[in-house]
């Protein structure tokens, strides 16, 4: 969202943002060449629903990176991966991948195609915690006794 200034059709700049401590919050722009000022001023549920976002009102305080949208987002990310610097040699080594048996691949096939992702997730997550390289029907037999996932 970008707020224009009427009387020289510039883009506003933000300014400040304001938190009165009455669960509304101010956020103040200018027009970089008259001056103009204008708020806009939430009422205490669209604060809330902003903060429950993670919007950050008044733009970044530090510069974007490359990919940082994809690199969160990808299974197994971690904060940093794409920084430069030494590896630690005292890290602990992070566990393979975690392949999936034929009987276990249709076996998942027979789950409902919503939850399919998570259901894949939750035994996969399994299998990497126990250092198990393949998931078999035995496993996912396991692996639901153990998490209690029985009556599901």
């Amino acid at each position: 969202m970008k707020f224009l200034c009427l009387g020289c059709d510039e883009v506003m700049a933000f300014a400040e943002r304001q938190v009165p401590g009455d669960g509304t919050m101010a956020a103040v722009f200018v027009c970089g060449e008259c001056g103009r000022e204008m708020a806009m001023l939430t009422n205490p549920m669209e604060t809330q629903m902003v903060s429950s976002l993670g919007v950050k009102v008044g733009g970044r305080t530090v510069p974007a990176q490359p990919m940082e949208g994809v690199r969160t987002s990808l299974e197994g990310g971690r904060e940093g991966a794409f920084e430069a610097g030494e590896a630690s040699s005292d890290a602990a080594p992070r566990p393979g991948p975690v392949e999936w048996s034929p009987e276990a691949v249709e076996r998942l096939g027979r789950v409902p195609t919503f939850v399919r992702g998570m259901v894949k997730r939750i035994y996969t997550d399994y299998a990497r915690e126990r250092s198990i390289r393949v998931i078999t029907p035995e496993v996912m037999d396991t692996a639901r006794s153990d998490l209690g996932l029985e009556g599901m």
